[in-house]
């Protein structure tokens, strides 16, 4: 069955007080348009077609798909408008399914529902509210079918006491569509064309129309100002903890978590409070977040504990590391099995091999380490002249001391060991100590000054 999306995202949202287009708004670290294209690709939707007003090229910069269909819609004279700005591009045979770029959080499950009833005639999403005011409310005959929708605004007091609304998401067969947005007038208080007036016309022609109903009002929540974000944010942070809970993560306070992309979990990962994963994470099995940690981009291999107060960004480690607290790994940067990097230590763009330990306030950068090498305190890979980046070599088994200065490029032989303050700018041989200090003196009968005080 041929599918085409039109997708709307032409409002200005201005409630959002924002430069940013509604559309664009953030949510778990995506725009909200991309939630919504993402559930189209996996409904395997043929085309996708996008319509797009205020702010349009900043929309079209972050959607850069060639997949995808743009349409403009110069003048926003309602929702019915919008859709017949996409409708004359889609074939009369496929399903068209009419989505909102600001309703981010509709299940898959429950857009093919809506896909498959709207398959032979006209379905509409609707949702049963507590409080339903501002929505547009479902009208049905005595023998429960739906016969029209109404906004709010042209609404009798009777019809206002309906629960059941209009949640702006439809499916219809497109030569249907293309009939019934032609026919579509603008005499209501709004003075726009509502895409919801099809349903009206529909029954006219005694085309079966058929309410499809979400199971919470959560995945129909309409994004307008950044209290719902907010709200879309919580909603989404608990879809995706407890379906990590369920899967046997610990999560100390799942209301204490931002993931903000995909995380990947093994069996009997733990992760601590105000953990943020952005990105393409992957924890292996009984991994430990400690809390206030940012994990972005990274795989964490089996038994590896990331200590409080990290931050590790598009790097990766093998098994039974330790990260942490304080702990930096910036980029490209890789920890074989049994590395050890300690509090205030930040390593970038570097290899760190088998047992290597690097525990205290250390940079390490553009270098490669091998294996079981000790790192001391307040060491310095100076790998920056002010052009260029050079790398450090360190090998197998070498002691470096504490407060050296290893100045790029420069290699550190297999066994060697550096000692406390030196500064390296020549290759250290295998297995040989190198020292590079002062002479330290004594002189005697010097004497601290003294400030004067005023007279």
């Amino acid at each position: 069955m041929p599918l085409s999306t039109i997708i709307l995202a032409a409002g200005q949202g201005k409630r959002m007080n924002s430069d940013l287009p509604k559309v664009l708004q953030p949510l778990a670290g995506r725009p909200l348009i991309s939630h919504v294209l993402e559930a189209a690709d996996k409904l395997g939707a043929d085309q996708n077609y996008i319509v797009y007003g205020h702010g349009g090229e900043l929309v079209r910069a972050a959607c850069r798909d060639d997949s995808l269909n743009w349409v403009h819609q110069a003048e926003q004279l309602g929702t019915g408008h919008a859709a017949a700005q996409a409708i004359g591009h889609i074939p009369d045979d496929h399903t068209v399914l009419v989505l909102c770029g600001d309703v981010p959080l509709t299940t898959v499950f429950t857009l093919g529902q809506l896909t498959d009833a709207g398959a032979g005639g006209l379905a509409v999403l609707t949702v049963v509210m507590d409080d339903a005011t501002g929505y547009g409310r479902i009208l049905r005959d005595p023998d429960g079918r739906v016969t029209a929708i109404v906004e709010e605004r042209d609404a009798t007091p009777e019809q206002r006491v309906v629960r059941e609304v209009n949640t702006g998401l439809i499916a219809s067969k497109a030569k249907h569509l293309k009939r019934w947005l032609g026919q579509l007038d603008n005499k209501n208080a709004q003075a726009e064309y509502y895409l919801t007036d099809i349903v009206g016309l529909a029954v006219a022609e005694h085309v079966q129309v058929e309410a499809v109903e979400a199971v919470s009002p959560d995945e129909v929540l309409g994004i307008n100002d950044k209290l719902q974000l907010a709200e879309a944010e919580s909603i989404y942070r608990r879809r995706i903890t407890e379906d990590l809970m369920r899967g046997g993560v610990t999560i100390a306070d799942p209301r204490r978590v931002d993931i903000r992309g995909s995380l990947r979990c093994g069996r009997d990962v733990v992760i601590d409070i105000n953990a943020v994963f952005e990105g393409d994470v992957v924890l292996g099995d009984r991994v430990v977040i400690g809390p206030n940690c940012i994990i972005r981009d990274s795989h964490l291999g089996e038994d590896t504990q990331v200590h409080a107060n990290s931050i590790v960004e598009q790097s990766s480690t093998g098994a039974r590391c330790q990260i942490g607290p304080y702990a930096r790994l910036r980029p490209e940067s890789t920890l074989a099995d049994e590395v050890k990097v300690g509090n205030f230590v930040e390593i970038k763009k570097s290899s760190l091999a088998f047992g290597s330990k690097v525990n205290h306030l250390t940079y390490v950068g553009d270098s490669e380490v091998g294996q079981r090498v000790n790192v001391g305190a307040g060491t310095i890979t100076c790998n920056y002249d002010g052009a260029y980046k050079h790398r450090t070599v360190i090998g197998d088994d070498a002691f470096i001391g504490s407060g050296v200065q290893l100045v790029a490029p420069v290699r550190v032989g297999s066994g060697a060991t550096i000692g406390a303050g030196t500064v390296v700018t020549r290759d250290a041989p295998d297995g040989k100590l190198t020292v590079g200090r002062a002479r330290q003196g004594t002189v005697e009968g010097w004497r601290r000054p003294v400030k004067k005080l005023p007279k």
